[in-house]
């Protein structure tokens, strides 16, 4: 009955060593996958997260710079729409201003 023992033991073994040989075969085909992939994400000149987050910011700015900015005009047109009273005219007459070289 030794036999068999032995034959189940030699099987554990096998297996055990095939399911190391398979993670590492894993582990390699996943480096591999993902160098491959950064190569190809490099080669395709995209943003990193910083700059995104960075024009991102910059964006969000220059809105609110436009949107201050757009109400600040709305007032001003606001203002200059408004009729102004008129100032009635002084009673002193103006006089012409004489030229500053005198003719001969």
């Amino acid at each position: 009955m030794a036999t068999p023992n032995r034959f189940f033991e030699d099987a554990a073994r096998v297996a055990g060593g095939a399911i190391g040989t398979l993670s590492g075969v894993k582990r390699e085909l996943e480096n591999l996958v993902r160098h491959q992939l950064d190569r190809f994400l490099a080669g395709m000149d995209f943003v990193t997260r910083e700059e995104f987050d960075a024009v991102k910011e910059m964006a969000a700015n220059a809105r609110k710079e436009n949107d201050r900015l757009e109400a600040r005009i709305a007032a001003l047109e606001v203002a200059k729409a408004k009729p102004r009273s008129v100032k009635k005219a002084s009673s002193v007459k103006m006089r012409p201003r004489k030229s500053a070289q005198k003719t001969e």
